[in-house]
């Protein structure tokens, strides 16, 4: 039973927990234990907070044997990326210089999840101050993903990543600024949403502003709408939030595809792209039009080359306003690349940071364009297949460091729209490739329901980690 528990979606342990086949208290046991045995071999978490884990697995029993329980999700064990404030837990941002004083209350989604009765029961790893798409750290060292030991889980969501495809909780919150939820979504195996912004409240703000996002990481596409109804509430911190609009996540996932549009984009520019990832991505493209969509290959209306630049003036910005907020005499404790990120900052005029909030609307534009005449856009969602861990970027063809690897994810941070990973297939390595769903601003449900959709036509087993 433990060992089934393990492997339980959330939505599967809401019907055991309901016909009374299995408790909270078992099923958090059950992946208590195995993180116990897990934790040292993957490094996903930075704690685990037992007690008041099992302490609230009871209260939720106690719920559920009454036929009260909170919501659909009330028992289920979900861990936090250590970039969100957690109640009780210091916001170490993987990082040695942050103060590791406990916080005293909760960001909105972790709040809105404890209000919805799931478990807030580990903190997950993620590289320093979330400034890069794998996930190591000068406090924490390296993360691994479960599929093959010497891969990265892609970052900087890589402990939640990691931790829901090894079986350690269905669920788990990750943040996303570039890309930051779907890249190691898409390197584990997992379904991974960056909503509309706003969409989702955040607390404290993001230092990278309104490019950052709180997400779902989940096994499931059924799994991340459950989260969605949950975290997908109001909170009067977040100046930034989207009003309400009372859509039933787990309702809209009954999509017929049938007659929409659906635009794909196989690359952004003059970046590689790994001939596995773009079989496997066209094979998902043939999917969609088996299930009656209409699809359509495009060139992307934005190149990458200039939307990379516009994205990193806006990112490096940000690293260098970091730099600020400490002293000096710490900074060589800092992660050496997001080091080099903010000294290359110091090269940035006021007129180049104008530029590119000029350039961020006019991509915003062209891609607002693009899903104005279609349903659904589809693409790779990483370019390269899971990578060695300890790197920063894997190699390319020609030897050298691959600086490209990602080109598909952070434009739609730019543009604010709504995109998903699903997982479309393994490598002939073994490692998961994703698929990424964007669709127009507020189309959220849409994006899920697509990747819901697809899921069941193409399912993915988890990480054979034992």
């Amino acid at each position: 039973m433990s060992a089934d528990l393990t492997r339980a979606s959330a939505a599967e342990l809401a019907k055991l927990y309901g016909a009374g086949k299995a408790s909270p208290r078992e099923a958090m046991a059950a992946i208590l234990a195995r993180a116990e045995r897990l934790n040292p071999v993957l490094n996903v978490f930075t704690r685990i907070d037992h007690e008041a884990a099992m302490s609230a697995a009871r209260a939720s029993e106690r719920r559920w044997k009454r036929g009260k329980p909170l919501s659909p999700i009330d028992g289920v064990p979900v861990s936090i990326k250590e970039l969100v404030k957690t109640r009780d837990w210091p916001l170490t941002m993987g990082s040695k210089l942050t103060d590791k004083t406990p916080a005293n209350e909760d960001a909105p989604a972790v709040a809105r999840l404890r209000e919805a009765g799931a478990i807030i029961f580990a903190q997950s790893t993620s590289p320093e101050f979330g400034h890069k798409g794998v996930t190591d750290s000068p406090l924490n060292g390296i993360t691994r993903n479960p599929w093959k030991l010497d891969r990265t889980p892609g970052g900087s969501s890589g402990g939640a990543g990691a931790a829901v495809a090894a079986g350690l909780g269905p669920l788990a919150i990750g943040t996303d600024g570039g890309g930051s939820v779907r890249i190691p979504a898409s390197f584990n195996g997992l379904v991974g949403l960056k909503a509309t912004f706003g969409r989702i409240p955040a607390w404290p703000p993001s230092m990278v502003g309104d490019l950052a996002n709180t997400g779902p990481m989940t096994r499931t596409a059924i799994d991340c709408a459950l989260m969605m109804n949950a975290i997908a509430r109001p909170d009067s911190r977040d100046p930034y939030q989207l009003p309400p609009d009372d859509t039933d996540y787990t309702q809209r996932l009954t999509l017929r595809p049938k007659s929409l549009k659906v635009a794909l984009v196989m690359k952004m520019g003059s970046h590689p792209l790994d001939r596995e990832v773009a079989t496997l991505v066209r094979n998902a493209a043939k999917t969609f039009e088996a299930m009656g969509c209409m699809v359509e290959e495009v060139k992307a209306p934005f190149d990458f080359e200039l939307a990379s630049r516009t994205f990193l003036v806006h990112w490096f910005s940000a690293m260098q306003r970091l730099m600020r907020l400490f002293p000096e005499s710490r900074h060589a404790e800092f992660d050496p690349s997001l080091m080099m990120q903010a000294k290359a900052a110091k090269a940035y005029t006021a007129l180049d940071v104008a530029d590119a909030q000029a350039a961020r609307r006019e991509i915003a534009y062209a891609w607002t364009q693009l899903t104005n005449r279609y349903d659904l856009l589809l693409t790779p969602t990483v370019a390269v297949a899971p990578f060695e861990v300890g790197r920063n970027f894997p190699d390319g063809a020609d030897g050298k460091p691959n600086m490209m690897w990602s080109p598909y994810t952070a434009t739609f941070n730019l543009s604010r729209q709504p995109a998903a990973t699903v997982p479309c297939g393994l490598s002939r390595a073994g490692l998961p490739i994703g698929l990424q769903i964007v669709s127009g601003h507020y189309r959220d449900a849409l994006v899920l329901a697509a990747a819901a959709r697809f899921s069941r036509e193409q399912p993915l087993g988890l990480a054979p980690i034992e």
